[in-house]
């Protein structure tokens, strides 16, 4: 493990300036004055002795023994039962007559003691993966202590790169699902339970009825008012928890989509009684709870169940996987019409249940890599969801190496699920000084100033989010060249620490991302600028190693590669530029008086729907282009997006044909497009070419549309969509 040491670390003498005395004296000039006891043979028990163990060596280069006889003068007892007002995963630390006494109120209680300890009382700070601060001393002193914790969630869980570094995980205190949910099924469990693939055909009864007719699929879910399939569920159940006697929590969980439940006259009539959708998945939950009322059921409240139903209420053992997915994060949930909307539903379920999983949302699924200013709502979200009966916490944020401030992300996260009343300008501060060292401050200027350009702005901060939403807020030409200024003396800061130098420079990979996002939307960009910026953007992707730029894993390298050869200027120009666009099937609405312009703008959109996109639901296109006059070519071509996590397909296919005079048209050729079933966001051509050119000044189009998400995807049964943006003619 790399070891860092700095000066801004916390030197243990500190504890003394105070006129605190010492307690219990652990090394002396580097040798061992203390024993580490075990006081039961617990595996977590060890596991706390080991680690403790370790950073002793690591400060002051002295071994501890482990031992479970107190064979010295000072000793280290870790392990016990904790007093009864300390629960699960909570420990108390205290010391008297010179031995200190680490005992647990359960599961990894003695291992977060001993983190506590080692962070509060022998000066390491743990960063990110790998990355830690301490001061070396030759003597290890513990002033008096008596403290006793318990984590405000019982379960906490997120994502950060950090946790591949066993230590890391440790130390922010995070879980796995593999430590609390059967064979990892903890969510969206359906089809793995019941897979569609063995039952579809068979059974198609077990599934939802959509749009007038039974659709098994991967994304279908039950129909839950059918009795066989409650028999077969149960008989699928008993045999996973014979194969996994030691844990006993398992997820019964609706396949991600919205809209998918069934609508059968059965489970109709219920979800009307019930108001709301999720009352069939109560009852259904209760009588499995009823059925192994040892084991802990895990539910989803997620899109359409997000709200709670009118009668049933869930059984003790029926636990809630509440989803905040819909709501916007430019303010706390209580603040904006869709959080009020979640809250809502939050305090419902919190009435009829005490045993509530939050599911949170601190990210962009499509831009890994861009801006997300919510550092400003994390707490007080945290504290509602404390206040409304939320027992089990995950926070999903964008945890990847390079991502915008995923260290930060992760470590105020673990220090606010274990306790969201503390202060949380001192944990900014704490962590910026600490990992940035002196480019901290203009660190955490740069963040400051990123929230109130979004604040100010009125823009929305969502989970699909794009810079370009941005670029006349908080990513206005101004601000972006502050921000710059601001990274620049962030870097002089630290110039002469390579080590804090790059973290500087990794952080600011985010805004050198939305520079070139924001660049591509104008048609006079400079482009030898632009280069020298993606050069340099690629150049640090790859030294940081930056796994990629959104959900669907599409990489920096494969972005850089397509952004020259898809938005930097071509030296081929399309004929088609400003062409006047009438539709014959227009696109959705809000899409048409858009697609007027952006089909011919010579500007191409990118990997995400919300900009320059032109999009149909559930139907083909048909337009024509007037290029207001007769023009000579050979090539016509269309740019479709392919986003399947949105409900994006691609079309089929289409036809084009060309005319002088606006009436009579004639067949120019025709293209189609294979399925994907690829979740990679991919731009994807439709084109047809003529041995030998043409003239015409009119061109229709005409694509044939997918019309309804396959049984394969997230939206089985309901209408897709398909998204084009640029027609070239060459």
């Amino acid at each position: 493990m790399r070891r860092i040491t700095t000066v801004a670390a916390v030197l243990l003498c500190s504890l003394f300036a105070a006129g605190l005395s010492a307690q219990t004296t652990l090394v002396k000039k580097s040798k061992a004055k203390a024993a580490i006891v075990l006081v039961d043979e617990d595996a977590r028990t060890k596991q706390a002795a080991e680690l403790l163990q370790d950073f002793v060596k690591r400060i002051s280069g002295a071994e501890l023994p482990v031992t479970d006889q107190t064979e010295s003068k000072h000793n280290v007892f870790i392990g016990g039962q904790a007093a009864e007002d300390v629960g699960e995963d909570g420990f108390s630390i205290d010391t008297k007559d010179g031995n200190l006494y680490i005992k647990t109120g359960g599961d990894k209680g003695a291992i977060y003691g001993v983190v506590t300890l080692l962070e509060k009382y022998l000066g390491v700070s743990y960063w990110a993966y790998e990355t830690y601060d301490l001061t070396p001393s030759e003597d290890i002193e513990l002033p008096e202590i008596h403290i006793k914790e318990t984590p405000a969630f019982r379960y906490r869980q997120s994502q950060s790169y950090g946790l591949q570094d066993p230590i890391f995980k440790l130390w922010y205190r995070y879980e796995n699902p593999n430590e609390e949910f059967i064979d990892m099924m903890w969510v969206h469990t359906f089809n793995r339970i019941l897979p569609s693939d063995k039952y579809g055909k068979t059974h198609p009864e077990y599934y939802s009825f959509i749009n007038g007719q039974r659709r098994p699929g991967h994304n279908s879910q039950w129909c839950l008012t059918n009795p066989a399939v409650f028999d077969a569920v149960v008989e699928k159940l008993d045999s996973i928890f014979k194969a996994n006697p030691e844990l006993k929590m398992i997820s019964v969980s609706q396949n991600d989509g919205n809209f998918t439940h069934c609508a059968c006259p059965e489970c109709k009539a219920v979800e009307e009684y019930e108001g709301a959708p999720s009352g069939n998945y109560i009852r259904f939950l209760n009588k499995l709870a009823e059925r192994f009322p040892d084991k802990e059921f895990s539910t989803l409240a997620y899109l359409f169940t997000m709200q709670p139903p009118k009668h049933v209420k869930p059984l003790p053992n029926v636990n809630i996987m509440l989803c905040d997915i819909d709501c916007k994060r430019e303010v706390p949930l209580t603040d904006n019409a869709s959080g009020k909307e979640f809250v809502r539903a939050m305090e419902g379920w919190s009435e009829i249940s005490e045993n509530i999983f939050l599911w949170d949302y601190g990210i962009n699924f499509d831009g890994y890599l861009t801006p997300f200013p919510n550092f400003h709502i994390m707490q007080k979200n945290m504290q509602l969801f404390k206040e409304n009966n939320v027992t089990m916490h995950f926070s999903q944020v964008n945890g990847s190496k390079g991502g915008d401030f995923s260290e930060l992300r992760a470590y105020l996260l673990s220090k606010l699920m274990w306790d969201p009343y503390q202060d949380m300008e001192a944990l900014m501060t704490t962590f910026l000084n600490g990992y940035y060292g002196k480019a901290g401050p203009y660190i955490n200027n740069y963040l400051k100033m990123l929230e109130g350009g979004l604040l100010a702005s009125g823009k929305e901060l969502w989970i699909y989010d794009s810079a370009i939403t941005h670029k006349d807020g908080m990513l206005n030409p101004h601000l972006i060249k502050k921000y710059n200024e601001i990274f620049d003396n962030a870097e002089a800061a630290v110039a002469d620490d390579p080590v804090k130098l790059d973290r500087v420079r990794m952080s600011r990979l985010s805004l050198m991302f939305s520079e070139l996002e924001i660049a591509r939307t104008y048609s006079d960009m400079d482009i030898d600028e632009i280069t020298r910026k993606l050069n340099l953007f690629e150049e640090r992707a790859k030294r940081y190693e930056v796994p990629s730029i959104n959900e669907r894993r599409n990489t920096p390298l494969e972005y850089c590669s397509l952004y020259r050869e898809r938005f930097l200027p071509q030296q081929t120009r399309s004929k088609a530029k400003g062409s006047k666009v009438t539709w014959i099937l227009p696109p959705h609405k809000k899409y048409q008086q858009l697609g007027e312009t952006a089909l011919t703008d010579g500007l191409y959109g990118g990997s995400t729907y919300v900009e320059s996109w032109v999009g149909w639901e559930g139907t083909d296109a048909a337009f024509i282009l007037d290029m207001n006059e007769e023009k000579e070519f050979s090539k016509i071509e269309c740019d479709f997006l392919h986003q399947l996590g949105a409900w994006v397909l691609l079309p089929k296919g289409g036809r084009f044909s060309i005319s002088c005079d606006g009436t009579e048209f004639t067949d120019f050729g025709t293209f189609t497009i294979a399925e994907d079933r690829d979740v990679r966001v991919k731009f994807t051509k439709g084109t047809a070419e003529s041995a030998e050119p043409v003239k015409a000044r009119y061109i229709k189009i005409e694509i044939d549309g997918t019309i309804e998400c396959p049984y394969w995807h997230y939206g089985i049964g309901f209408p897709s969509w398909f998204f084009l943006d640029e027609v070239g003619v060459y």
